[in-house]
């Protein structure tokens, strides 16, 4: 069933900000290397990946559904600067925004009777809980541990030690 006029411009726009967050994160990775925390850095430049994937995967709904996606503007993200706990502030508020894109999205396909997006939305609704809860966590790791820096570089190990994954709808 193809999507209305209305859902596949929501879905366009819902890749576009996926694409944003890539973009977002990798901006992120780069002022974590210069703050000469290769762990984090590279921490952020999975996640980086991981919203590629997950902007493929809207993509691949869409064109399945018989639409063509359009990719919007995206604009260039801000620098972070070096401080730590700012980069993690600012992926924090992002992955609020794309939440609660999401869930805009969610309302959208209930509204408009399009109960075939709902099983891959839930995913996303889910995906971005764990998304929100795991940022959280890191941010009150980095109050708790504040300027000691042997705490700071215990926890760039623990994060380089993330393994890119393969992002999966199951």
């Amino acid at each position: 069933m193809k999507l209305n006029d209305t859902l596949a411009k929501a879905f366009s726009e819902q890749i576009t900000l996926e694409l944003e967050s890539s973009i977002a994160y990798l901006q992120l990775a780069i002022a974590l290397e210069d703050a000469n925390l290769p762990g984090m850095a590279s921490w952020m430049r999975i996640q980086s990946d991981e919203e590629r994937v997950h902007a493929a995967k809207f993509t691949q709904h869409v064109t399945d559904r018989g639409n063509r996606p359009q990719i919007g503007d995206i604009a260039a993200p801000k620098d972070p600067g070096t401080a730590v706990v700012t980069a993690f502030e600012a992926s924090l508020a992002h992955e609020q925004r794309v939440s609660e894109s999401i869930r805009s999205l969610y309302r959208l396909a209930v509204a408009e009777g399009d109960i075939d997006s709902l099983p891959m939305l839930s995913w996303f609704v889910e995906e971005q809980i764990e998304e929100e809860s795991t940022v959280s966590e890191i941010l009150g790791r980095l109050h708790l541990i504040g300027d000691d820096g042997p705490g700071l570089l215990r926890l760039d190990a623990e994060l380089g030690a993330r393994a890119p994954g393969a992002d999966s709808v199951e």
